[in-house]
């Protein structure tokens, strides 16, 4: 039976994913580049025969591969934690405690839905493995087991006291906090991560199409590149072309989402073709970051992640609005922690700072270029130079303008970043640690950099070039417990 539990309770997954994997060649690609080296020795011709003989091969590698995989898989969600084993020749053991759990996520990608299967992902605590293994998979399971363990894995205690009223059993099950609007994809254009996906795929695809056979490849005529008009109309289409993806990449990734709050969990659901369902528990939610990169600033658009005790830089399943007007990723800011209110502005040694920092790079590019001219008569050196010189006037003004701190009543809010802008809003018991950095020229301008250490997100988030003399005030106002207000600047 799918999902039966074995000897000592001990689960496998269904035998349905051994096709899955067969199909996407999931197992086999960590072999596929061993294989390179004996195609090239042994020697294959371009003729289709060889290539539907080694597509034969490889399939035949995959599926030996997926079933062995499968076979050697299992997982257990006893009392206290679950437990994961896998491995043919090298065993390997997982086991996260239940109370190590920030998160469950539940996928089900195009094949896996045919099927009817689902991938659950446990967000674990971070520090309890590696960076790069925060999240625990269990692949191929049905559905119903699948939403068995997230309720499993997140249950929660219901504390003992009278029963609940007929006024509080009418509550509403979940309340809405957002709903994405199809108009919102017309920002994906401006959003480099959405620009990314599309790029990748071109290169792939040229890339595949190099490495077939000459035989295989039509012949099509080259245009003309050096007609400007071809180039014009050629970069006319590319962009439309890039935009278009963009948009679709965000529809596919964000279709139909909805974020709710469902008893003591917030609950997204997305995707068209994997749909995901992830569910963050609210009590361990220390605040959020609203995100803005500079594309997203020229149409007033941002996107806000949760910071989750624990979970590190989960962006994906920390993400709560994927894309939207500021305006409503402020609102659903608000919504997740209080406003400590408007930035306050940094001292004008701050400006004075980003200037310099920004303008020193186009001075250099213009003294290197001023000499290229001089000996070389490279007079476009000395234009490039020039042209990143004035260049860096906004660029520091823009920097400067994205500082800001300001400390609240129960939270407090630090911002930075020029590229992409982030704003930080936190719970001040969210605070584990303050540190306090200073250069040599920060100490001439009376400037610091106060980084506030936190167990969510990056880990750590900066108030860059703040007054030195606000140092002590903030971190105390932006702390709590017994030694807030103890740090001092020196």
């Amino acid at each position: 039976m799918d999902g039966a539990p074995a000897e000592g309770g001990t689960r496998r997954t269904s035998p349905r994913i051994v096709l899955v994997h067969t199909a996407t060649f999931r197992q086999a690609r960590q072999l596929v580049p061993a294989l390179i080296p004996l195609v090239a020795v042994i020697g294959l011709d371009d003729g289709l025969t060889a290539v539907v003989l080694l597509a034969a091969a490889i399939t035949a590698l995959s599926l030996g591969a997926a079933a062995l995989g499968w076979w050697r898989f299992g997982y257990a969600d006893g009392p206290g934690a679950v437990v994961v084993t896998r491995g043919l020749l090298a065993r390997s053991v997982r086991t996260v405690p239940n109370d190590r759990v920030r998160g469950v996520e539940v996928e089900t990608p195009l094949l896996h839905r045919v099927f009817g299967l689902v991938r659950v992902r446990v967000d674990a605590a971070a520090g309890s493995v590696g960076a790069d293994q925060e999240e625990l998979v269990i692949d191929g399971v049905l559905r119903a087991e699948g939403d068995r363990l997230r309720t499993r894995l997140l249950a929660r205690r219901v504390p003992a006291g009278p029963a609940p009223t007929e006024d509080a059993a009418a509550e509403p099950a979940e309340e809405v906090f957002a709903r994405f609007d199809n108009r919102w994809l017309l920002y994906a254009p401006l959003v480099g991560s959405y620009l990314v996906v599309p790029l990748a795929a071109v290169g792939t695809l040229f890339r595949f199409v190099d490495e077939l056979p000459d035989g295989l490849v039509p012949d099509v005529a080259e245009p003309d590149l050096s007609d400007l008009r071809v180039l014009g109309v050629a970069a006319v289409v590319a962009v439309v072309l890039l935009a278009l993806a963009a948009v679709v990449g965000a529809a596919v990734v964000n279709w139909r989402f909805r974020l709710v709050r469902r008893g003591g969990s917030l609950v997204s659901v997305r995707g068209l073709l994997t749909r995901r369902h992830t569910e963050l528990e609210v009590d361990r939610i220390r605040g959020g970051t609203l995100s803005e990169g500079l594309g997203m600033r020229w149409v007033r658009a941002a996107r806000v992640n949760a910071l989750v005790t624990g979970l590190g830089q989960a962006n994906r399943r920390g993400q709560l609005l994927p894309l939207g007007p500021r305006a409503e990723a402020e609102v659903l800011l608000r919504r997740l922690v209080d406003d400590p209110g408007p930035l306050v502005r940094h001292p004008p040694a701050a400006r004075r700072r980003r200037l310099v920092r920004a303008l020193a790079s186009g001075l250099v590019a213009a003294a290197l270029g001023g000499l290229a001219t001089a000996t070389l008569g490279w007079w476009w050196a000395l234009a490039v130079g020039g042209a990143l010189t004035v260049l860096g006037v906004p660029l520091g003004l823009g920097r400067y303008r994205a500082l800001g701190h300001r400390a609240g009543p129960r939270s407090f809010t630090v911002r930075s970043g020029w590229l992409v802008r982030e704003q930080a809003v936190l719970q001040r018991r969210a605070v584990v640690g303050w540190q306090v950095r200073q250069s040599l020229f920060q100490r001439r301008a009376r400037l610091a950099t106060v980084v506030a250490c936190v167990g969510a997100g990056s880990g750590g988030y900066a108030a860059v070039d703040m007054a030195a003399g606000d140092v002590a005030g903030f971190t105390a106002a932006a702390s709590s417990g017994s030694w807030a207000g103890t740090l001092a600047l020196r």
